[in-house]
């Protein structure tokens, strides 16, 4: 080769690889907001949390709690919630989200880490009572359910997988109506995920990725959402602050306060997803709702 064409081939190269720069600019990986611990709650069940403003709901592996936010007292719970509607059995909830006065969960058959007949379930906010319900599409690729979240900006709705694998590499939309529209790569992908909330333009995401038989905190994770089919990940915080590392569940924010909400348990030893025993100093889990006050970061 002679050095014209050489230098004209590296000309070429660099050329190219400066225009990739170009058109591949780095996402901002700082976190959007800053968080002060206001006060923890303690309530009933263990997996999902969502707020209108005026009331309060969580959801256990089997039931829907409401509380008054006001005076933080439960005032309606639904232990029968998979009654009625349902054509195919169903015994977990995950995490849940409220909307236009219908509280949206995702529900499953879950057993030892397996999820199977993955539905989205709408129940009335004021009543808990069940409304309706739409299957999901099993060809997105989503085999498990730990999550659901309302867009009110598109009108859609976004699910999460806790299990591994293809299934947790993906965020999963569907409208309203349960028409199934696409699913979104997270790169990189977070361990464990187990609540998600959209939020100013962003969804939340908490994952169970800290060991609690070592005492690693688990984190929240932030995606900002395009048409694209990949989206960064971007470690939002790190929850330092639990009374004791446990397993973190759902998340949402007030929309009265602005404040963050953050379901934790601690004092079960969980595997695969199920209690296998307490630990010392514990003779039943507790279940608390941690409020953090949220600033926008400079």
């Amino acid at each position: 080769m002679n050095k014209f064409f050489a230098s004209a081939v590296a000309a070429f190269m660099l050329l190219g690889l400066a225009g990739q720069a170009q058109a591949l600019s780095e996402p901002d990986m700082s976190p959007k907001w800053t968080y002060e611990l206001k006060d923890v709650m303690k309530v009933e069940g263990r997996q999902g949390v969502c707020s209108d403003g005026k009331y309060m709901y969580v959801s256990c592996s089997k039931a829907l709690y409401k509380y008054d936010l006001k005076t933080g007292k439960l005032v309606k719970k639904n232990m029968k919630p998979f009654e009625k509607g349902f054509a195919k059995p169903v015994n977990h909830f995950g995490d849940i989200d409220v909307y236009n006065g219908e509280i949206y969960c995702c529900v499953e058959n879950f057993m030892d880490g397996v999820g199977k007949d993955i539905q989205v379930s709408v129940y009335d906010a004021d009543t808990l009572e069940f409304v309706r319900t739409f299957p999901f599409n099993e060809a997105s690729g989503q085999v498990e359910a730990s999550g659901i979240t309302v867009d009110p900006v598109k009108g859609t709705v976004w699910m999460c997988s806790w299990v591994g694998e293809e299934s947790g590499r993906h965020l999963y939309e569907y409208d309203l109506d349960g028409k199934y529209l696409r699913k979104v790569h997270m790169q990189p992908v977070p361990q464990w995920i187990q609540g998600i909330y959209y939020y100013d333009g962003s969804i939340l995401m908490t994952a169970d990725d800290g060991t609690a038989d070592d005492n690693e905190p688990d984190h929240m994770y932030r995606i900002d959402i395009s048409s694209a089919t990949n989206a960064p990940v971007i470690l939002e915080k790190t929850f330092t602050e639990a009374l004791k590392q446990g397993e973190i569940e759902g998340l949402c924010v007030d929309p009265a306060t602005g404040d963050l909400l953050i379901h934790q348990n601690r004092g079960a030893r969980i595997v695969l997803g199920m209690g296998k025993g307490m630990y010392p100093g514990y003779d039943k889990e507790i279940h608390e709702i941690y409020r953090y006050k949220m600033t926008p970061a400079k």
